[in-house]
């Protein structure tokens, strides 16, 4: 068990169920607790959410893809509680025009055909050997049924108003580790890299035979990487 325990930061439509293989890989839930990012539409009040859930006044740090944001937001609002951080496939870039773009369109389907929704995104979410496993797709829509329009568009929200956090990677003093699937679709390879070369210290590895969805694609290997960064 690691001296401080771990903050689990799930992406857009997740639920624990993205870290379930983490959760009980590095001690359990009393090791490992995965926080509600479902009830704010702004980043910044997300993170706030999450150190409110956090077990211990200082804790070990992962967040997945738009927990990955949150995260970034954490180490501006409260780094002295991190005692070290991992980022799973996530960047610190801002939103696009064109990806905010394709975000309002899902939004505006989303209170029309939520299950649309999920059979649009799940496409880019995972490499297509995985697309072809009903478990892992059957696990993504009941996430993303049981998570539900309402908070995915404050998901949304927050998403598309995120700041860019380039400037302030530096900033980050503690042991980070960044985590890239190969054959990420949606946060391709050379962003999780400008991710790790922006910050001092920090290691990248690469999950190979991976797409967006690194914990439930490659689940054994992603809680080797983050139970050697805990032991670290």
């Amino acid at each position: 068990m690691p001296a401080a325990p771990l903050l689990l930061l799930p992406g857009l439509l997740e639920d624990a169920d993205a870290f379930e293989h983490q959760v009980s890989g590095l001690g359990g839930p009393k090791a490992a607790f995965v926080a509600d990012l479902t009830q704010a539409d702004s980043i910044a009040q997300l993170a706030r959410d999450a150190l409110e859930q956090a077990p211990a006044a200082r804790f070990a740090l992962a967040g997945h893809s738009m927990g990955g944001y949150v995260a970034l937001e954490i180490m501006r609002q409260a780094p002295e509680r991190v005692v070290r951080l991992a980022l799973l496939n996530t960047h610190a870039r801002p939103d696009t025009p064109a990806a905010t773009a394709i975000r309002q369109r899902l939004m505006a389907l989303a209170e029309r055909d939520f299950p649309a929704v999920i059979a649009a995104l799940l496409p880019n979410l995972m490499v297509e050997a995985h697309l072809d496993d009903p478990v892992r797709t059957g696990k993504v829509t009941e996430m993303a049924l049981g998570t539900g329009v309402a908070a995915f568009l404050r998901q949304e929200r927050a998403i598309i108003a995120r700041i860019d956090s380039r400037a302030h990677l530096a900033d980050i003093r503690c042991q980070t580790l960044v985590v890239a699937g190969r054959h990420d679709a949606l946060m391709p390879l050379e962003i999780l890299e400008e991710l790790a070369h922006g910050i001092p210290g920090a290691s990248l590895a690469i999950v190979e035979d991976c797409g967006h969805l690194s914990t439930l694609e490659q689940p054994a290997q992603v809680t080797r990487l983050l139970a050697a960064w805990l032991a670290n």
